[in-house]
């Protein structure tokens, strides 16, 4: 390992840290090299470079922002026994605790950084010789992102669209049934989305909504501080609704009150707000279900049945 990240990264130095660790999907450790500490996540799948190119993509989207701390990407790296490593900074992380209405205040500035940019396109375009195509602001102006990004190693189909309902729908939810339809033939999760399938725009009645670039896998084991601050790492980024974000933050705790406290206070609740999270959670139940087996059906069902009520 230290032969290959001398040579792939130019290093003269490298020695594993004392720093280790790792999830359902991948592992990582930390090494110290001539250019400060490192952090490597390993994964041996076949399809670690594309899980891997889509975090990279993720974190260098949330750090373009400006808005929250994210660690610093360096390299995707093919390994020669089969999968991949990323490469990127390591950050002295704890566990979320003083810092969690700072994080509730700069994930909600990451969900306005779009909308922001779209407010100050609208300006320029009302100054005289600031035409059309003339703006640099970068303003995104449509649901998906420009690569594949995984979440857990599923990857998710970003393809852009104008409508956030039809994205969500078909790029979202219907991805993971046509997978839960291959791998088990499940007939009532089949019977139940058909009817709520023509549910989902009711759900969006009166409600505008601007993309927002997200973390995408934002639950309490993606998210540390450090003593300057709130850290989110392993994201499965996309521009969507931001109200998604919350959606598995409350599945599995580690999230306080002070930090929706001060996420909504920046981005208060729309009406219709919670159903909507019921749809959002529908598709962790499912991406679950498909990662982890049949121990997340009985969530995923009574989820839509909840839906269609």
């Amino acid at each position: 390992m230290e032969a290959l990240l001398k040579k792939e990264l130019g290093l003269s130095q490298v020695k594993a840290a004392g720093h280790s660790g790792g999830g359902c999907i991948s592992q990582g450790q930390s090494y110290d090299t001539d250019r400060g500490c490192l952090y490597v996540k390993v994964n041996h799948k076949a399809e670690a470079r594309r899980m891997f190119e889509g975090e990279l993509a993720s974190l260098e989207a949330i750090l373009q922002t400006g808005t929250i701390r994210a660690p610093k990407p360096m390299k995707v790296i093919d390994q020669p026994s089969g999968g991949a490593m990323l490469v990127m900074e390591h950050l002295d992380m704890r566990s979320l605790n003083r810092q969690s209405a700072k994080l509730g205040e700069q994930l909600a500035d990451l969900h306005l950084h779009n909308q922001r940019l779209r407010e100050k396109l609208d300006k320029e375009s009302g100054i005289v010789g600031k035409g059309s195509g003339q703006s640099d602001v970068g303003y995104i102006d449509r649901f998906g992102f420009h690569t594949a990004t995984c979440c857990g190693y599923i990857p998710q189909v970003n393809d852009w669209q104008e409508d956030w309902d039809v994205f969500y729908t078909r790029q979202r939810i219907q991805y993971q049934m046509d997978l839960i339809e291959k791998s088990s033939g499940d007939r009532e999760a089949r019977e139940l989305w058909s009817q709520l399938q023509l549910k989902v725009p009711q759900l969006f009645s009166g409600v505008e909504v601007v993309p927002s670039l997200l973390h995408g896998d934002l639950w309490g084991g993606n998210v540390a501080e450090l003593d300057t601050g709130p850290v989110i790492f392993d994201p499965a980024s996309f521009y969507g609704h931001s109200e998604f974000e919350l959606a598995i933050a409350g599945m599995f705790g580690g999230f306080g009150s002070s930090f929706y406290s001060a996420y909504h206070s920046k981005i208060p609740k729309s009406p219709g707000f919670d159903k909507r999270l019921k749809l959002y959670q529908l598709f962790h139940y499912m991406n679950h279900w498909n990662h982890f087996g049949g121990g997340y059906r009985g969530s995923s069902l009574s989820t839509m049945r909840s839906l269609l009520k």
